[in-house]
C-alpha cells in the first residue's frame, strides 16, 4: 500500500511540475536566443516528443528540416537573396535594411527547425485537421524545449511564406511551412506579457 501511495504522490508531483511549466512558459525573442543549444541526443528527444501530437488517421502529415552549424549562415544568405529578388521594387534603403536582417536570420540561434505541414490530399482526413496536427507539433516542440531547459520561439515570416524561400528548403508545392522553431538559450528570462481574460472568452452553451 505504501508503494502505491508513494507512486500516486510522485505522479501528482510530476503532473504539478508539468502544469507549472505550462503556466509559466514564455517564448524568447529570436534575437535573444544563443548558445548553448541542444546536442544531438537532446534534439532527437525533442523531435520525438514533438511527434506525439494529435494525428487523426496516423497520417504523420508533417516533417522537419534542420538548420545547424555552418549551414545557418549559408541558409541566411540564400534567404536574403530571395528577399532581394522578390522585393526588388522596394525603396533601396529599406530593401538594404531588410535584406541585412535576412542575412542574419538563422545565425544567432544554434538550431532552427523548419516544421513542414505535409498533408496527404488523398486521405479521408480533412486538410484542415492535418494542418492543425502540424501546429500541435510546433507547440510540443516549444514546451519540450522549455522542459529541457532551453528557450525557443515559433515564427513564420518571409522564410516560411515566400515561394522562393520554400523552394530553397525543398518545400513541395502541396506543403506549407507551419513554422520555424528557433532553439537555444536566451541571454535573460523573457518578460511576461498580457494574457487573455478567461472570463471574456469562455461561454457555456445551453439549449434554446
Amino acid at each position: 500500500m505504501t508503494k502505491a501511495v508513494d507512486s500516486m504522490q510522485t505522479d501528482a508531483s510530476d503532473g504539478e511540475a508539468l502544469l507549472s511549466l505550462m503556466e509559466t512558459r514564455r517564448s524568447a525573442a529570436v534575437a535573444a536566443i544563443g548558445e548553448p543549444g541542444p546536442d544531438d541526443r537532446q534534439l532527437r528527444r525533442l523531435l520525438t516528443i514533438a511527434c506525439r501530437a494529435p494525428d487523426h488517421g496516423a497520417l504523420e502529415p508533417w516533417r522537419f528540416i534542420l538548420i545547424e552549424g555552418e549551414a545557418r549562415a549559408d541558409a541566411s544568405r540564400e534567404v536574403a537573396r530571395s528577399y532581394a529578388v522578390e522585393y526588388a521594387a522596394m525603396e533601396p534603403a529599406k530593401l538594404q535594411k531588410f535584406t541585412a536582417l535576412m542575412e542574419r536570420i538563422f545565425v544567432a540561434a544554434p538550431v532552427a527547425i523548419i516544421v513542414v505541414s505535409s498533408p496527404d490530399p488523398a486521405a479521408k482526413i480533412s486538410l484542415f485537421e492535418q494542418e492543425l496536427s502540424a501546429g500541435a507539433v510546433c507547440m510540443n516542440l516549444l514546451t519540450a524545449a522549455n522542459a529541457l531547459g532551453f528557450d525557443a520561439n515559433w515564427v513564420t515570416g518571409f522564410a516560411a511564406t515566400s515561394a522562393g524561400a520554400r523552394a530553397l528548403f525543398g518545400v513541395r508545392t502541396h506543403e506549407k511551412v507551419a513554422g520555424v522553431i528557433f532553439l537555444g538559450t536566451a541571454k535573460e528570462r523573457p518578460a511576461e506579457r498580457k494574457r487573455p481574460d478567461i472570463d471574456a472568452i469562455v461561454s457555456r452553451w445551453t439549449p434554446a
